[in-house]
């Protein structure tokens, strides 16, 4: 039975320090990561706050990645894609020896929230005890048992984006007038707001594309046939 692993990485120890050191406001959340044939890890980046400039500009100085180039802008928001160096040993270690999955990757000036699944409790054991041999320090906030099918395999949402999206609900979000703001839910959820809006945004969307657009009957379909 697969494990989910919920981390806290200080930021000197992962992906991107050097880049965010030079731009404190910015929130980075990785959207998914490609393998390459050469065993190479690509990952595709969203960016959030004011100093994106700057902190396009530290990508040449930061050795944890290269080849960074821009592949969309929405609203405030800038896709990045670019290829993790051999200094993200956790990163490499844990994709491509012990076929653990990233899920989820939300990074800041001090730190990284990672969520993670692993194949078993064996991989888990052997992940910690490469963090341990490399010095990597990480706290565990939460170490649990996948028992029930990933939220995704219906409706396109990762475990942490329908936690959120719950939450928001829950909470009285979306109530008019709403019940909560956007401020007091994500530091209930211990994340900055930028990451809050950056996770309610990929769920909408991935709800709307699994959910609402599903079955729909085309223009040029006979709505009333069968």
């Amino acid at each position: 039975m697969s494990v989910m692993g919920e981390f806290t990485v200080d930021s000197t120890d992962f992906a991107l320090h050097h880049a965010l050191s030079s731009a404190p406001s910015i929130v980075v959340e990785i959207e998914r990561l490609v393998a390459t044939t050469q065993h190479r890890l690509m990952p595709y980046f969203w960016v959030t706050g004011e100093e994106q400039e700057r902190f396009e500009r530290a990508f040449s100085d930061d050795p944890t990645i290269r080849h960074a180039t821009r592949v969309d802008r929405v609203d405030d928001a800038v896709l990045y894609r670019a290829e993790w160096t051999e200094n993200i040993e956790t990163i490499i270690y844990a994709y491509v020896e012990i076929g653990a999955t990233i899920l989820e990757a939300t990074g800041t000036n001090e730190s990284w929230d990672l969520t993670m699944r692993f194949d078993d409790e064996k991989t888990v054991s052997a992940f910690h005890e490469f963090c341990q041999e490399n010095d990597v320090e990480f706290e565990l906030d939460r170490l649990y048992e996948q028992n029930q099918p990933m939220a995704s395999s219906q409706y396109g949402l990762t475990p942490i984006q329908r936690e959120t999206i719950v939450t928001a609900y829950e909470e009285g979000l979306f109530d008019v007038p709403q019940q909560t703001t956007m401020t007091e839910l994500a530091e209930q959820l211990g994340i900055t707001q930028q990451a809050l809006s950056k996770r309610l945004h990929h769920a909408e969307k991935n709800l709307i594309g699994n959910v609402l657009t599903v079955g729909q009957v085309g223009e040029g379909d006979d709505a009333d046939a069968g």
